[in-house]
């Protein structure tokens, strides 16, 4: 998935909205409903074609059904393809699934995810189990299954003529081709999240360009590992640290909403991610929700990154929360 950069970080400490303030807010909980139904019902569609990995026939399978989803909710869809290299300096070929969605706002915001999943299971006690790939449900199809729910959501509204968002979605390929735990080569920087950064850098020239059929974004929100039964959500550092004011505005929403419970209040380490790259590269203030375990030796799920990530550890309550705060907060004027 990613590493975690180990320096120390400060605890913020904010204050949680009462629920009882909720009817002050600008958005209407019936107009803004989430499906988490309707969000499982999509991962469960992706863990149906296989493991996702890059190159494979689920892959190929999975990012066209990715496509006609998107279509199908109203977005103008397109497939980005380009090469980057990976962690054995070889030629990784990539394929980043992009869609934009017209609402009522000049400058979207950016919802995105990554839908590969990783060649290797590498944190598997069993030596013959690392070299399976992971399925994937949790850590990639969920954040991907959450978003084409919340477009769902988007193109009711917008039928309805009820106020929308622009909306650009980007789903990244190759986030999980980072280096093995098995490999002794070369030991190179930069070598997971390899679609996000290859897409950060085409944004960040289309920008400089003034190329005028780029979609600009004002903020973006990353999804990663969102179903897990016990999740928590931690303001994660590079987070805060490049979009704090939509880490406060994520996390007092989901308070209000009643979800304090999984968008917990604590700062961890920075976590690089699909996000640092969207901040660094294309200088786009984002968000990363992504389930952090403050009490395992990695900082995620025992079953991450082994054969046990299936439709077991998808919760549609989870899926609830992260879904119907991330829809509540964007569908806010």
């Amino acid at each position: 998935m990613f590493k975690i950069v180990q320096y120390s970080v400060y605890v913020l400490l904010l204050l949680c909205v009462s629920c009882a303030k909720q009817q002050h807010s600008s958005y209407s909980a019936v107009s803004c409903a989430f499906s988490a139904d309707s969000a499982y019902a999509y991962i469960a569609q992706q863990v149906s074609f296989g493991a996702r990995v890059p190159g494979t026939e689920a892959h190929q399978a999975c990012g066209d059904w990715l496509i006609n989803k998107l279509a199908h909710h109203g977005a103008q869809v397109n497939s980005q393809h380009g090469t980057m290299i990976n962690y054995a300096g070889e030629v990784q070929p990539i394929r980043n699934i992009e869609a934009y969605f017209e609402g009522n706002t000049m400058y979207a915001i950016l919802l995105c995810a990554h839908w590969d999943c990783r060649p290797w299971s590498d944190e598997e006690e069993n030596y013959d189990d690392r070299f399976r790939p992971v399925l994937g449900a949790n850590d990639g199809a969920s954040g991907v299954g959450v978003t084409l729910e919340i477009l769902r959501q988007l193109s009711i509204r917008k039928a309805r003529g009820e106020f929308v968002p622009s909306v650009k979605i980007v789903f990244f390929d190759c986030e999980d081709m980072g280096t093995p735990n098995h490999y002794t080569g070369k030991d190179r920087e930069n070598t997971w999240c390899l679609g996000s950064q290859y897409w950060a850098k085409e944004y960040k020239k289309a920008i400089s360009n003034s190329k005028p059929s780029v979609c600009k974004c004002q903020y973006g929100i990353l999804l990663d590992m969102v179903g897990d039964p016990s999740a928590t959500f931690p303001r994660e550092y590079f987070s805060v640290n490049y979009a704090g004011s939509y880490v406060e505005l994520l996390w007092r929403t989901a308070s209000r909403l009643g979800f304090g419970r999984y968008f917990i209040n604590q700062t961890v380490y920075p976590i690089t991610d699909d996000h640092y790259y969207i901040n660094t590269i294309a200088g786009i203030p984002c968000v990363d929700i992504i389930d952090y375990k403050t009490n395992s030796s990695t900082g995620f799920a025992e079953w991450w990154h082994t054969q046990q990530d299936n439709m077991q550890h998808i919760n549609k309550q989870t899926l609830q929360a992260v879904g119907q705060t991330v829809l509540t907060t964007i569908c806010s004027k």
